[in-house]
């Protein structure tokens, strides 16, 4: 058997410390080991403890969690899940592009049933599969607040994204270095809860050069556009009868066993586009994605897995690898230029160049 997760609980309020170790003590392969009131505070108890996770409320006094996660990811990267409102979704997100593994939302002062507790131990078994996150090399960029719209163009192909633990950090990397006006329209199925993903496209949409929305049912795909599925849906593309390729949002179906799935996307893109078809499988545990691959590569789509070097957690990659799925394995830095390389039509038969 495992040795236990060890976890230091980092929160400003004495209640919520006592509420989170209460949860955490029903696992049994997970034990906290401190508890700290701010960012100076769990800085030490992290040097004096090591931890192999921690639990985070950004919002603390004297140090906060965000200078934390600098020093804590530039001095002993720790796998960390964030813990915080609904109300501060901006807050998730910019811990998460900082090095923090996962989030979950904090209810109303903690009270919570089995089930809060339940997710919350599930989070930190994950990270026993964490690794350093990468440093992600993004180009300084000026993205004008009010950016005229591009072209309502047909895209020449559809990229299907599908991404999990890690997943925030690694789109935005990819999506920052794409052109405005790339020829292809993006799905994204990130596995991220209901409440957060308005706000995750938007913050795309303001730091990357495409433009990058929640996507909403039927409507249509346009090339430099990007489409983010919301929390507690699932995503497919559709052709309608006079060939126009729109958005199709719907609840998860019984089958789903992820949700957004990466799978159902990846799956319905293949369908759809057959060689026009690309698949991008990034960090995540467990397998979603992996038979959406399949699918695309058997109707001569291309899928392009992160490689083990740069995935914060190597299991979505890694599914589609071992099943031979990917035509391309590329760490995290590369993947933006095979996308932009990306070629293939109907009567052009290669896949880059």
């Amino acid at each position: 058997m495992s040795d236990p997760i060890r976890v230091l609980v980092v929160d400003d309020s004495s209640v919520n410390r006592h509420l989170i170790t209460e949860a955490l003590d029903r696992a049994s392969d997970v034990r906290v080991v401190g508890h700290a009131g701010n960012g100076e505070q769990a800085l030490r108890m992290v040097a004096e403890l090591e931890p192999d996770a921690i639990t985070l409320d950004v919002e603390m006094p004297k140090m906060d969690g965000f200078t934390f996660l600098r020093i804590l990811m530039s001095s002993r990267p720790t796998a960390v899940v964030v813990l915080s409102n609904y109300s501060a979704t901006e807050n998730v997100l910019r811990a998460l592009e900082l090095g923090a593994t996962d989030f979950m939302a904090k209810p109303e002062e903690l009270l919570t049933g089995d089930a809060w507790g339940r997710e919350l131990i599930s989070k930190l078994q994950v990270t026993r599969h964490w690794r350093r996150p990468p440093r992600l090399e993004m180009p300084t960029m000026n993205v004008p607040t009010e950016r005229k719209r591009p072209d309502q163009t047909v895209p020449r192909y559809i990229v299907g994204m599908a991404a999990s633990t890690g997943g925030p950090g690694a789109l935005l990397s990819v999506l920052s270095r794409l052109p405005s006006n790339y020829p292809g329209a993006l799905m994204i199925a990130q596995h991220m809860a209901p409440g957060f993903t308005k706000s995750f496209a938007e913050r795309l949409n303001r730091t990357t050069p495409l433009c990058v929305r929640e996507a909403v049912d039927g409507e249509p795909l346009f090339a430099g556009h990007a489409y983010v599925c919301p929390g507690g849906m699932c995503m497919e593309v559709r052709r309608e009868a006079s060939g126009s390729l729109r958005v199709a949002v719907s609840p998860p179906r019984e089958n789903d066993r992820y949700v957004p799935s990466g799978t159902r996307l990846l799956t319905s893109i293949g369908l759809t586009m057959g060689p026009r078809a690309l698949g991008v499988v990034l960090t995540g545990m467990a397998d979603d994605g992996a038979e959406g691959a399949r699918v695309i590569r058997q109707h001569l789509g291309v899928v392009i897995s992160e490689s083990e070097d740069t995935a914060v957690v190597f299991g979505m990659p890694a599914a589609v690898q071992r099943a031979g799925y990917s035509t391309h394995v590329a760490p995290l830095n590369d993947i933006p230029q095979l996308l932009v390389n990306f070629r293939r039509t109907p009567t052009d038969p290669r896949n880059f160049g």
